[in-house]
């Protein structure tokens, strides 16, 4: 049986600004490949936070039954976001502990649908430190990304 790993990354060209986010899909049988599946996208007008909320989302929704995988994240915050805080928040009606609304709920709360159809392991990266995988879902989401960018800042 292959094992299921979901490498997702999240960029944006401003915060706010046009943001793009990717996922790299991998199901290895041992240290064979099996099968990947990439997938991406973007917004004209987003934050760097809600890029990487997406990837992940995005690589959990792709999935069409219950399925056991590792999402590998470059993001602090998603990762403690849905390993440390979140039971917090739904616990405070979707407030921090210092009652102020959560930033980015509507896409925790997506993230948390998701989550709940699948059994998940969470593992953090270092971004932009030649992890491959990593490597290749920031590529992902800069394509994602560039359709929303100005022509002149279409490189950058």
């Amino acid at each position: 049986m292959a094992d299921l790993f979901a490498y997702t990354d999240g960029a944006c060209s401003g915060n706010p600004g046009p943001g793009g986010w990717g996922a790299l899909l991998i199901a290895r049988d041992g240290d064979t490949v099996v099968r990947t599946r990439e997938l991406n996208g973007g917004e004209a007008d987003t934050t760097n936070n809600r890029m990487e909320l997406m990837a992940a989302i995005s690589a959990l929704e792709a999935l069409t039954r219950p399925t056991s995988l590792t999402i590998v994240t470059d993001s602090a915050y998603v990762k403690g976001g849905i390993t440390q805080w979140m039971a917090g928040w739904k616990r405070n009606g979707w407030k921090t502990s210092s009652k102020s609304a959560v930033k980015n709920e509507d896409l925790w709360r997506r993230l948390d649908a998701a989550h709940a159809q699948h059994k998940v392991r969470w593992e953090w990266v270092k971004g932009h430190a030649g992890h491959p995988e990593n490597e290749r879902a920031d590529e992902l989401a800069r394509t994602g990304m560039a359709p929303y960018k100005p022509a002149r800042n279409r490189s950058a």
